[in-house]
């Protein structure tokens, strides 16, 4: 006998017996016909483990009536026999004690099968869990660096490419500016990486651990990242504003202050301008190195360019300061050029205006490192930088940023004029 006629005559015997003891307390005295009903087809649905219930119940209607005689007379003495062995089972307890123990054996399989899955989760979910308890736990960063450094500086702080006050220079961090300590040697050198730079500058000029996230919470700068592909800047926060010029996407703003109304406030060169927070991803920053790698200018640049750009970039960091021409102590947007050009042989006035009307104009896809790229305001020039090549250009920006290098169209250029003759 397979195991599912015997979990089937197992079935069939405990539903038997279940039916008598409900009979002899009188259950079904105190039932309507369909109660009755309703509890014996429960009863007899709970115990059947045959093979075949799904052809049961699609056999309806004139298929069933099709059913041969011969096939209702077996099921019928089928269904005798089992019958009489649930009588004498009923009987003889004791003496059929391993038909009993069969079907209670059936139980305990299903069980274990019920409970297998429950066993194995739990003890997967023990593993996964020893297995997070083993992992290491992944280093705190802050600003996206897992060992900070910031600039403890007037100025900039020197990156040099050997660990000594001789090596060569490659970059600068401004005050303030970040850096990732990837070592520190015993003579107090630290190997850092900030940007684009990597190399080697004094600890002495170094805040560390916890100093320097203290520091960078005091210094960090919330920065506005344009995501459309050309935003007007207005001169108040409403769209009825007049429209001081354009920016174009990923250009970064330095915000002011994040409106109640949306809008972000930011600091345009000199002066507040506004742009709708709807069209700017704001992010907390701090400043990185500034790279001092000569640059990849194209055909036709002459060295005195070349020179001239380097020369710009080593005051990158030093200050604004109106109506300063200091190229250390401090300058403005005229000073500044002003003053980089006096190197050069070549006098300016002090004011961006007056500057734009000199020299010769060129076009924009002429332009070439050395270059005067003018702003302007209302049809008014207010402002200028340096072209240096590469689509970007450096300028005295505004008191907060100080000297810095900025996308060459940050702003919709009004436009350019050269003074060198080569």
């Amino acid at each position: 006998m397979n195991r599912i006629k015997k979990l089937r005559y197992a079935g069939v015997i405990a539903g038997v017996g279940l039916a008598v003891v409900m009979f002899s307390n009188g259950v079904y005295a105190n039932t309507s016909p369909k109660e009755t009903q309703e509890e014996t087809e429960v009863a007899v649905i709970s115990f059947d483990f045959s093979e075949n219930t799904d052809e049961s119940e699609e056999k309806t209607g004139d298929e069933a009536s099709t059913m041969n005689e011969s096939d209702d007379e077996n099921a019928g003495d089928e269904d005798m026999d089992l019958a009489a062995g649930a009588g004498e089972v009923l009987e003889n307890i004791e003496d059929n004690s391993e038909i009993l123990g069969r079907s209670a054996g059936a139980g305990e399989v299903l069980e274990q099968a019920e409970n297998e899955p429950e066993e194995q989760m739990i003890q997967t979910q023990s593993t996964q869990t020893q297995e997070d308890a083993e992992k290491p736990a992944e280093p705190e960063t802050h600003w996206g660096y897992t060992n900070l450094g910031i600039a403890h500086v007037d100025n900039h702080l020197n990156i040099r490419e050997e660990p000594n006050e001789n090596g060569k220079l490659i970059g600068k961090l401004s005050k303030d500016a970040a850096c990732e300590i990837l070592e520190i040697d015993e003579n107090g050198w630290a190997h850092i990486k900030s940007g684009k730079v990597e190399g080697y500058c004094s600890t002495e000029f170094l805040y560390l651990g916890e100093e320097a996230v203290a520091r960078g919470r005091e210094v960090a700068s919330m920065i506005a990242i344009v995501n459309t592909q050309t935003l007007k800047v207005r001169e108040q926060p409403n769209t009825d504003s007049i429209v001081i010029t354009l920016i174009p996407e990923e250009e970064q703003l330095e915000v002011v202050e994040i409106m109640e109304n949306g809008w972000i406030k930011f600091l345009l060169d000199d002066e507040e301008a506004y742009v709708s927070g709807e069209y700017v991803d704001v992010e907390e920053r701090l400043e990185k190195a500034v790279t001092l790698t000569e640059l990849k200018y194209g055909q036709g640049v002459s060295d005195v360019r070349v020179d001239l750009v380097q020369y710009a970039k080593q005051f990158v960091g030093n200050p604004y300061v109106w109506g300063g021409t200091s190229l250390t102590n401090g300058a403005d947007c005229s000073g500044f050029t002003l003053s980089i050009y006096k190197k050069y042989g070549v006098s300016l006035p002090h004011h961006a205006a007056s500057q734009a009307q000199l020299g010769t104009k060129v076009d924009y896809n002429s332009a070439q490192p050395g270059d005067l790229v003018f702003y302007a305001k209302n049809g008014r020039i207010n402002h200028v930088a340096i072209y240096i090549g590469n689509g970007q250009v450096i300028h005295a920006s505004s008191p907060k940023t100080g000297i810095k290098i900025s996308s060459w169209n940050y702003r919709t250029p009004a436009g350019i004029r050269r003074y060198l003759a080569n």
